[in-house]
């Protein structure tokens, strides 16, 4: 299937790439796994998706075959049939070649920029909040406030969550806090645990999304739990992180982590996003500045998501 590119989301993970903490399947690869656009063509044993329809595109396209697809795991799936920018062709350009079943149609009135930074953010946070397994009341720290974290924000107070946003950006803690969290911490000035755990009653955290993956907030995360607490993986960096077994063991908490979304998350961030219910904040600006968008990217100048407009 052949998609006309309305917009791309640039997300950390481009970073990732640029750096070497990730390597694509293959080089030269274009990049961009945030995609939503609309059908140009389709082949001809395509029947539910017809050119002129308004998609949004699952980065991992999956087999639909293996043991986590038929479980409805399929952001796990052994043998994709592509994986949009990571080792197939991405959405920095003019058009994008995907499966069919990969494509999830985008709801009438939901702009196609807001539905293309959704296929990561909005939907990565859905599947960390599932992962997590928390209940309605949690104190629940969101370590960082980029696109993935505002959404996890929101997704929290729809769980009933009480959201507790950490950086080191006023402005992204202000927007954080517009969008739901009931406390804020200015990591550059607080000292991160001792303020969550002013926040929560002594008691720290039930979980702790960190969304960052450096030694220092790692350490901070931990040291922020409450007993029976959570510590979700979401974020990751070149740092290794190191703990103390002993530490987890007597207050029985846990470690664990979240990676991509799937299929069926996708679906439901674009339906949160259409009645109102998850709110992205996007920038626009013309694919041939995308060098730019990286440089404030990785500035920490972009609120909300930044997208790419062909």
């Amino acid at each position: 299937m052949l998609i006309d590119v309305a917009a791309a989301g640039v997300c950390g993970t481009e970073l990732h790439f640029l750096d070497g903490l990730l390597t694509p399947g293959r080089t030269p690869i274009t990049l961009g796994h945030e995609v939503a656009g609309v059908v140009a063509e389709v082949g001809e044993a395509v029947e539910h998706v017809q050119p002129g329809d308004r998609v949004a595109v699952h980065y991992l396209h999956a087999c639909g075959r293996c043991r986590w697809c038929r479980t409805g795991d399929d952001h796990l799936c052994d043998a994709p049939l592509g994986f949009l920018a990571f080792g197939t062709d991405g959405g920095f350009a003019e058009q994008v070649v995907v499966p069919a079943s990969a494509t999830v149609p985008v709801p009438s009135g939901l702009d196609l920029a807001e539905a293309a930074a959704l296929c990561c953010s909005g939907t990565t946070a859905l599947h960390a909040v599932d992962v997590a397994g928390l209940t309605s009341g949690s104190s629940a720290v969101v370590y960082g406030t980029g696109g993935v974290g505002l959404a996890l924000v929101q997704m929290l107070s729809e769980a009933g969550a009480r959201p507790i946003a950490v950086a080191r950006n006023p402005e992204r803690l202000a927007l954080a806090r517009e969008l739901g969290a009931e406390t804020t911490v200015n990591a550059a000035s607080e000292d991160v645990a001792a303020a969550i755990r002013a926040a929560t009653g002594g008691a720290g955290a039930d979980v702790v999304f960190e969304l960052v993956g450096t030694r220092a907030t790692g350490a901070a995360a931990l040291a922020s739990l409450a007993k029976r607490g959570t510590l979700v993986y979401v974020g990751y960096s070149f740092d290794r992180v190191e703990f103390d077994p002993l530490s987890l063991v007597v207050p029985e908490q846990r470690i664990v982590t979240s990676v991509g979304n799937r299929r069926s998350e996708l679906v439901e961030a674009l339906d949160l996003a259409a009645r109102g219910r998850l709110v992205t904040r996007v920038t626009r600006h013309p694919l041939e500045d995308v060098q730019q968008v990286l440089d404030d990217l990785r500035a920490g100048r972009v609120l909300g998501r930044a997208v790419l407009i062909p």
